[in-house]
């Protein structure tokens, strides 16, 4: 649907004045006196239902009409004598008088259905910018809302805001949206009318205005749901900036047979079916437009047909067929009669009534093949659907009327008129970007993608995230300080990486460090795989508070007394010399340090890591981390080597002589054979060993081989092999080892099947624990790299 100033389609017929008795129309006139007859005009033209309007608003209000029966005309018509007034000498570069603008957005908005006070801020949109009227003249004469409304949309000037002006103008605007969306309606239809004549631009006016509608306006549009305004705005930005593709298009569109061809047959033959079936239904066929045809274009050339060769459109490419049905309950039952009729096309269904669109975009869309082979794309909706997708969110009505239930609602209808999830987290975090080149970039990126996905968190929190989005994306989203402390994260209860991309209805938790202290903070890396505005800002604004040598040297230095400045730690280059300066401040007095010690430094707190979980005698090296502690790993720990590569000086340690008061974690995996009862053997052989079980988890098995993985607590270090020798002896494993690299990760992944390894998966032990196990502990025998 385009709209079109004075479509005869939007025109509602003329109201009848109601009949008079027979007897008054006996009464002789030469009775009624001149005074009398006046009145008595008046009354018949006020008994007509039409009060006295200008003549150049009766298309807006003859379209304003057939949406709202009851608008508040007087109120229009002030608005246009305002504006008309003000804007009086004022030319366009089209040479047309400059009032005809705001009648056009105008009549834009009443054929969408807006209701009056968005008409009467749209004939007053430019008068604050352009004319001498003032924005406190504009709030006494129409009201406060009316008054937002106008200043919302009202550019800020360069002579203020010189190159940043435009940046700063879409921030105003976005931030006044996120009160009352109408602003951005009136903006895109503002922006509507101007690309209709952006033909008496200057060639580079045009090409600069197109891209910024491109990539802010038309997704903008997409998100509110207009979708009518959105189409026009694509088909005009491709003719101004690429005419020639245009041309060709428009050619192939011009030329289909949509009203008399296949698409037409079908939808004949798919309205008697439903007919037959009982369910009341108006089916048509809807045109592509260019923009969406192009795309269709391409999507063939890119794809060879049986012979070889590019593909060509096919008729029923070039539109779809539209069902629109009176309830939610008979879309379904229309989609049954299509998939019993015609050959359903798999991976082609997708039910957006049970699961709406980011942009309350409702229906059901399915492919079926007739039998000639066609393939026809088919939606189905409701009424009140088809509204919601066509006007967006102008058909929800005004966000400051007082929400009042509806008893004739659907229960099956899932449209929410509040503020949009996207113009929420839009809003957050432009906040947190002052600088309009950052801004303006930040938007237009996250404006390019308008796919989302739902995310659930272990606590039953729903996260509403852009498609792509990773664990870190997830940590940021429930907090910048949850993202600060995000140490690992668990998806669908397995652990994953931080890098790993949610996908729709993901159970997602995050894991954080504990303590009220200062967190670790992120790492520079996660830059490269967040995806959400919000977790890139927040990563850059705290890297750039802890630059890397400040990083290094909170790692070195110590907890501070609660209440006391964070003292500046030592360089670096100083060594664990400047953490052991205070250490005795990170415990309480008398406190062991635990079963490792630093060298010549045994009162610094050390914490053995999770990743590694050493044990004695394996060879340990130590790392200064942030609350003056040092964190412990195996030499051939993974993470030990990264932080070696990246720079970090490692801290001599060692084991003490001395038991620990606390057991010692470590982290076993079994290879084995799947069968039946292997999961309950296995923990009934750890806990025979009188080992307690802190975690476990199995991996999905491949060709009838398992993995387990089980983080087990030891009161005791030596008693590691035997535990290792007992759960090799439990049928179907045949082998035990603790994670690591070396040359088992390559024989062990050598047997996986093709395809199961991924890159994030850690790598594998170097340790051979069946062999070891026959001579001496596996657990203790370590590769010699490094």
């Amino acid at each position: 649907m385009t709209i079109h100033a004075g479509d005869p389609s939007a025109q509602a017929p003329a109201p009848t004045a109601p009949q008079q008795p027979e007897y008054a129309a006996a009464r002789p006139a030469r009775r009624l006196g001149r005074t009398a007859l006046g009145r008595a005009g008046r009354a018949a033209l006020l008994a007509t239902g039409r009060p006295l309007v200008p003549d150049a608003i009766e298309p807006i209000v003859r379209a304003h009409r057939t949406h709202h029966p009851r608008a508040d005309l007087a109120l229009l018509g002030r608005a246009y004598q305002s504006a008309e007034a003000g804007h009086r000498g004022q030319m366009r570069k089209s040479g047309e008088p400059f009032i005809t603008h705001p009648l056009a957005v105008t009549m834009i908005l009443a054929q969408l259905g807006a209701e009056t006070t968005t008409l009467v801020a749209s004939l007053l949109h430019d008068t604050v910018e352009d004319t001498e009227m003032t924005l406190d003249q504009v709030r006494a004469e129409f009201g406060e809302e009316v008054a937002y409304l106008v200043d919302g949309v009202t550019k800020l000037a360069k002579v203020d805001f010189g190159a940043a002006a435009e940046a700063e103008t879409f921030r105003k605007m976005l931030v006044a949206t996120g009160d009352d969306v109408r602003v951005m309606v009136i903006k895109l239809a503002d922006r509507l009318h101007n690309m209709r004549t952006i033909r008496h631009m200057k060639p580079a006016s045009q090409v600069r205005i197109a891209k910024v509608t491109r990539d802010v306006l038309i997704p903008l549009a997409e998100r509110l749901g207009i979708q009518v305004v959105k189409t026009e705005l694509e088909d005009i930005v491709f003719a101004t900036l690429h005419p020639e593709e245009y041309g060709r298009t428009s050619v192939l569109v011009a030329a289909g047979e949509t009203a008399t061809g296949p698409l037409a047959e079908f939808s004949g033959r798919l309205r008697r079916q439903l007919a037959e079936a009982g369910v009341a239904a108006e089916v048509t066929v809807r045109p592509r437009h260019c923009v969406s045809a192009h795309r269709v274009l391409l999507k063939r050339l890119a794809a060879p047909g049986p012979d070889g060769r590019p593909q060509r459109l096919r008729p029923t490419d070039l539109g779809r067929v539209l069902v629109v049905v009176e309830e939610n309950a008979d879309c379904y039952a229309a989609l049954g009669e299509l998939h019993t009729c015609w050959t359903p096309l798999p991976g082609e269904f997708k039910d957006f009534v049970a699961a709406p669109k980011f942009n309350l975009y409702q229906s059901l869309h399915t492919a079926v093949a007739d039998e000639r082979g066609d393939v026809v794309e088919v939606l189905v909706r409701t009424r009140t659907m088809h509204r919601v997708a066509e006007f967006g969110v102008v058909a929800l009505g005004s966000p400051r009327q007082p929400e009042t239930p509806d008893p004739g609602r659907d229960e099956l209808d899932r449209t929410d008129p509040a503020r949009p999830g996207w113009l929420t987290r839009l809003l957050d975090w432009q906040r947190d970007t002052p600088d309009p080149d950052a801004f303006w970039s930040t938007l237009t990126a996250d404006l390019s993608d308008d796919r989302e996905i739902t995310a659930v968190t272990e606590e039953g929190a729903t996260l509403t995230l852009r498609a792509g989005a990773t664990c870190v994306d997830a940590a940021y989203a429930l907090g910048e300080q949850v993202g600060h402390r995000c140490i690992g994260a668990r998806v669908n209860g397995r652990l994953a990486a931080l890098s790993t991309q949610l996908s729709d209805g993901d159970v997602v938790g995050v894991l954080t460090e504990p303590g009220p202290g200062e967190p670790s903070g992120p790492s520079p890396e996660w830059l490269r795989h967040v995806r959400t505005p919000r977790a890139r800002l927040a990563i850059e604004h705290w890297l750039a508070r802890h630059p890397p040598a400040a990083r290094a040297a909170t790692a070195a230095a110590p907890a501070a007394v609660p209440g006391a400045p964070r003292p500046a730690g030592p360089p670096p280059s100083a060594g664990i010399a400047g953490i052991a300066g205070t250490a005795g401040t990170a415990g309480a007095p008398g406190e062991a340090a635990g079963p490792v010690e630093v060298r010549d430094h045994p009162d610094v707190p050390v914490r053995l890591a999770r990743c590694c979980t050493p044990v004695p005698p394996d060879r340990v090296t130590g790392f200064a981390v942030s609350g003056g502690a040092v964190t412990v790993h195996r030499r051939d720990c993974p993470t030990a080597q990264q932080m070696r590569a990246a720079g970090r000086s490692p801290v001599e340690v060692g084991w003490t002589a001395g038991p620990s008061r606390r057991g010692y974690r470590v982290t076993l995996l079994a290879d084995a054979l799947n069968r039946p009862r292997l999961l309950a053997d296995l923990t009934a052989a750890i806990a025979a060993e009188g080992v307690g079980i802190v975690s476990a988890a199995v991996e999905p098995p491949q060709e009838l081989r398992v993995r387990h993985t089980y983080t087990v607590e030891l009161t005791d270090p030596g008693a590691l092999p035997s535990l290792m020798r007992a759960v090799l002896r439990v049928s179907g494993v045949y082998d035990v080892y603790r994670p690591g690299p070396g040359p088992g990760a390559a024989r062990r992944r050598a047997g996986r099947p093709a395809g199961s390894v991924n890159g994030d998966d850690p790598a594998a032990s170097a340790v051979r624990p069946s062999s070891g196990i026959r001579s001496r502990s596996a657990a203790f025998t370590v590769s010699t790299e490094g």
